[in-house]
């Protein structure tokens, strides 16, 4: 990092970060200030790390809240026609129709009694980032920001994985973990040599399994160059709906796998351009 002229500006002095200067690279450079503090939050200096990461975290949450939230919850109670759904009877919705009834005699209407029952989560999301190679601070910081992305659109339904020759789960989709957190780990992730990306979309539909939401989607972050596992596009045919963002100065691989797929791709620049993607491809 010394070897950046703007690491100086940034931390002038041991385990500190300069406000003033990491605002102005901010205002001038977003994908590089992203850039340098993922790198930065696994500096051997802990109080620099410790203090990148905090940073990091907050600003990767803020970029990434752009788009359309869910509906918070595992779900939530609604109130339906009688002839359209299976709950308990809504009372107050109803008390007018059984009445009405009563007083003509006549038998109550499944069309205007009401019941309340309990309607799914709309969206569920499994984002799977590829950890294979070198996990550079530019790597760090997109997927991170990918991460809080997903958190901010389907906040009770989603799962992270990241993958090189194995499978982490970094989030699963059951468990509940804060944006924060999970955005934490992910900057402290170490890349790895290999690519199973069958293995990889396999624990996604797995993860994706566990949700009662309408839409289940994949969203992969990768250039799609597969190098160990079984054959990765009847892998990607498995899944519900896939997704795909990719490197733009690396999306060839990408490109001819969305192709025989059928996934929707976009692909980024940087860090700063991922909750657009992100928008594109689960909006397109």
């Amino acid at each position: 990092m010394s070897r950046d002229p703007r690491f100086a500006e940034l931390s002038p002095e041991l385990g500190e970060i300069d406000d003033d200067a990491l605002a102005e690279l901010t205002r001038e450079d977003l994908d590089a200030a992203l850039e340098m503090l993922a790198e930065m939050s696994g500096a051997t200096d802990r109080r620099l790390a410790a203090l990148a990461a905090k940073i990091a975290g907050r600003l990767v949450l803020d970029v990434a809240r752009s788009g359309p939230v869910s509906a918070r919850g595992v779900g939530r109670m609604v109130s339906l026609p009688a002839g359209r759904a299976a709950g308990d009877l809504d009372l107050d919705r109803s008390v007018d129709e059984i009445v009405r009834a009563g007083a003509s005699a006549e038998p109550v209407s499944l069309d205007e009694l009401r019941v309340r029952a309990w309607q799914r989560p709309a969206t569920a999301l499994a984002l799977v980032i590829d950890r294979s190679g070198s996990m550079s601070g530019h790597r760090l910081a997109t997927a991170a920001v990918c991460a809080a992305a997903c958190a901010w659109r389907a906040p009770s339904d989603w799962s992270v994985l990241a993958f090189g020759e194995k499978v982490i789960a970094v989030k699963s989709q059951e468990r509940r973990r804060a944006a924060p957190a999970v955005v934490d780990d992910v900057l402290r992730l170490h890349g790895h040599g290999t690519t199973d990306l069958a293995a990889a979309l396999d624990s996604a539909r797995s993860q994706l399994s566990r949700s009662n939401a309408k839409r289940q989607i994949v969203l992969l972050l990768s250039d799609c160059r597969a190098t160990v596992g079984e054959d990765a596009v009847s892998a990607a045919r498995r899944v519900r709906e896939l997704c795909i963002i990719a490197p733009a100065d690396d999306a060839y691989d990408a490109i001819g796998f969305a192709a025989a797929t059928g996934s929707r791709l976009a692909t980024v620049t940087g860090p700063a351009d991922v909750a657009a993607a992100v928008s594109e491809v689960l909006e397109g």
